[in-house]
């Protein structure tokens, strides 16, 4: 057995319960008396977020963020938050409203343009200072973005999505409330829940996974099975949706200390290129790319560890000891069908657009942690089945 080394970060604190979005202006007078709040399309929702902020003696004004961030979005955060002199920042709202949050804090301390930090499209330089203050408080349970230490912005001109990634960019707090998530739709809550159960899987089987990381893929894995469901069918079943923040909280610890795999070295080209959100995207690919993952390990490597590791998963999901890898499979597509999850061609991709993507998915940093190497024509016969 091989020596276990590994390292884990995350947020400086976690908050985690139904309330606990009422402590975000007693917090947030800890690091100052002036904060930015990134929202979501409608910052009217972040009332809540703002009248503790009041009460606590801290102003804010209010950014927007109307779809998911891009480059230029982080800048005109920044230009704001410089001009109002704000001393932190708060994310309220989904993965996209909290990578934009996130990126605007770095910018905000870090001298320079965004371009020279971003990966791929920029020069990729680190980060040299710390974030100006972070608090993350998501309103979806599916990216975990709340605790991963970096940003995916899209860039338009580039038809791609890139990350501006540093340890520096973590979350000085977390702030968890389950029941900020009571209200979401259930097509959302099917995409972003299954952004969520794919944040638990390509973590628990990639080549960088580590006992801490394992244990919470796990206990992720069990409440995301038992719960999505549930959570879809009936938004404000609170034990459901506290169920699915716990499993979207536990993948983004795992991914940001273990990595991701296949499905989400597809879902950055994809989302680069087409108007499709990053949790549909990956609930399309899911049941594929683990699927083509099975196949390419019992024929290049059948005594490896993922083979395994994709049967315990088949068990968390299924609640069965005796399951199979190919079970989980099963479970996984029925469920993607049962949450009425659209297939990739319904955003406008097709047959012509799939050369382009695997080219480019072959190069993601996600892909670098896949269980195996899949060839470029495993990555398009998959690719070819999602759609």
């Amino acid at each position: 057995m091989n020596a276990v080394k590994f390292e884990f970060a995350t947020a400086t604190r976690i908050v985690f319960g139904a309330g606990a979005v009422n402590d975000a202006g007693p917090i947030a007078r800890e690091f100052g008396r002036h904060a930015l709040v990134v929202t979501g399309r409608d910052s009217s929702r972040a009332e809540r977020v703002l009248a503790s902020l009041r009460s606590a003696g801290v102003s804010a004004v209010t950014f927007p963020v109307t779809g998911e961030p891009e480059l230029k979005t982080v800048e005109q955060g920044a230009k704001l938050a410089k001009a109002e002199r704000c001393e932190l920042v708060i994310g309220f709202g989904g993965g996209s409203a909290l990578d934009a949050a996130k990126a605007i804090a770095a910018m905000l301390t870090n001298d320079g343009e965004l371009l020279d930090y971003v990966e791929i499209i920029g020069r990729g330089q680190p980060l040299t200072k710390p974030s100006a203050p972070f608090i993350a408080v998501p309103t979806t349970a599916g990216t975990g973005s709340e605790v991963t230490r970096n940003s995916v912005l899209a860039s338009p001109e580039h038809k791609v999505k890139v990350s501006l990634r540093s340890p520096l960019m973590l979350a000085k707090v977390a702030l968890v409330d389950p029941e900020l998530t009571c209200d979401l739709p259930p097509a959302l809550t099917a995409s972003t829940g299954l952004d969520a159960l794919t944040q638990l899987i390509e973590p628990f089987v990639c080549n960088r996974a580590n006992p801490m990381t394992d244990g919470l893929c796990v206990e992720g894995l069990r409440r995301a099975a038992r719960s999505l469901r549930v959570a879809f069918s009936k938004g404000h079943d609170k034990p459901a949706r506290e169920d699915m923040a716990v499993a979207s909280l536990f993948g983004g610890l795992a991914l940001a200390n273990a990595g991701l795999g296949a499905v989400h070295g597809f879902a950055g080209p994809i989302g680069g290129s087409f108007s499709a959100p990053h949790g549909a995207i990956c609930a399309a690919l899911l049941p594929h790319v683990m699927a083509m993952n099975l196949r390419a390990l019992r024929q290049r490597d059948p005594h490896g560890a993922a083979l395994y590791r994709y049967e315990e998963a088949a068990w968390w999901l299924t609640g069965d000891s005796k399951a199979k890898a190919d079970d989980g499979v099963k479970w996984v597509r029925a469920l993607v069908t049962d949450l009425k999850v659209p297939r990739l061609g319904s955003f406008g991709i097709q047959q012509t657009h799939i050369a382009d993507l695997v080219v480019k998915a072959a190069k993601a940093s996600s892909m670098k942690a896949n269980p195996i190497v899949l060839t470029p024509e495993e990555l398009t016969e998959t690719l070819e089945q999602a759609l």
